[in-house]
């Protein structure tokens, strides 16, 4: 399967317009529609209707595979690129929103400290695009986060050549308006809060599927959902009484408006782990270095 062929595909479907994919990929419209004929003539099935644009049943089947298989060509390319390019003055970060806190910043602090004309870029994404500009190679290293038991790594997809290091680990809280009933209790069980009305905020928050799995239970129904990486505004809408979320307490603590509840049970915490490719740059490794010193004691790797 032709890969520049599948990209098109993609393309074409995220933008609902074969004129709009064209101009996104800097293709002619003709050109377009030949990689979706030529496409479809390999895989001996219609792929895409035309009016309107939207996927076959075999389309979307094929949707389901051509992100994965699109991120990991490029992290196939990304790991033979780094094989010959040296970046030892710079260092990409990407990071999800509750994995940027005070040990992820410290450990940044130092590796300045110690490398004086070390250029650093920090980006804030959700967990997905964190790993994918990792896999590609945009980002040199990368910081998710999700709740896990204690010293048990996350969950993760299927990341190729990669390493996992844990770089903290802290309490798991339930974010509550003020006068919800539950807001001035000193724990709760997060079982007890399956049919609550929660926040689907799953680049930001512990996303609500998580949740079920480790509570084994149905439930945690979104009333709305939350896209973005804000989490302010994330923390506004819980205080505003739209649905509960869960973060690490101590990012919760900070944000305005709401009152964090530790979870008791089940027995989880919220955990920050780096992830970096297998043949990191100089920059990336000291980092790593720096929390396992600094961190819990730490899982690490290859995924």
């Amino acid at each position: 399967m032709d890969p520049h062929l599948l990209r098109t595909f993609v393309a074409v479907l995220d933008h609902r317009s074969f004129s709009g994919a064209a101009a996104a990929l800097g293709y002619t419209q003709s050109a377009v529609s030949q990689h979706i004929a030529a496409l479809e003539a390999d895989l001996g099935s219609r792929l895409v209707e035309r009016r309107p644009v939207a996927p076959t049943p075999a389309g979307a089947r094929l949707l389901e595979h051509a992100p994965a298989l699109l991120l990991r060509l490029d992290a196939a390319r990304a790991d033979i690129a780094r094989l010959h390019q040296a970046r030892p003055t710079r260092l990409t970060v990407a990071c999800s929103p509750a994995a940027l806190g005070a040990t992820v910043a410290r450990s940044l602090a130092d590796l300045r400290a110690a490398a004086h004309s070390l250029d650093v870029e920090v980006g804030v994404m959700g967990r997905d695009a964190a790993l994918a500009e990792v896999l590609a190679g945009r980002a040199d290293l990368g910081f998710v986060d999700g709740a896990a038991a204690p010293s048990d790594p996350l969950p993760m997809p299927d990341l190729g050549p990669m390493t996992t290091l844990a770089a903290g680990e802290e309490t798991l809280a339930v974010l509550f308006p003020h006068d919800h009933p539950l807001a001035g209790r000193r724990a709760v069980r997060l079982s007890d809060l399956a049919q609550a009305q929660w926040i689907d905020a799953s680049d930001t928050a512990v996303p609500l599927d998580r949740l079920r799995a480790v509570c084994r239970a149905e439930g945690f129904r979104p009333r709305i959902r939350h896209r973005g990486t804000d989490l302010h505004g994330l923390a506004a809408l819980t205080a505003a009484g739209h649905g509960l979320t869960a973060l690490p307490l101590s990012v919760a603590a900070a944000l305005p408006g709401i009152a964090a509840v530790p979870v008791s049970a089940p027995r989880l915490v919220h955990r920050t782990e780096l992830v970096h490719p297998a043949n990191p740059v100089a920059p990336a490794r000291q980092l790593a270095d720096l929390l396992t010193t600094r961190g819990p004691a730490a899982h690490s790797g290859r995924r």
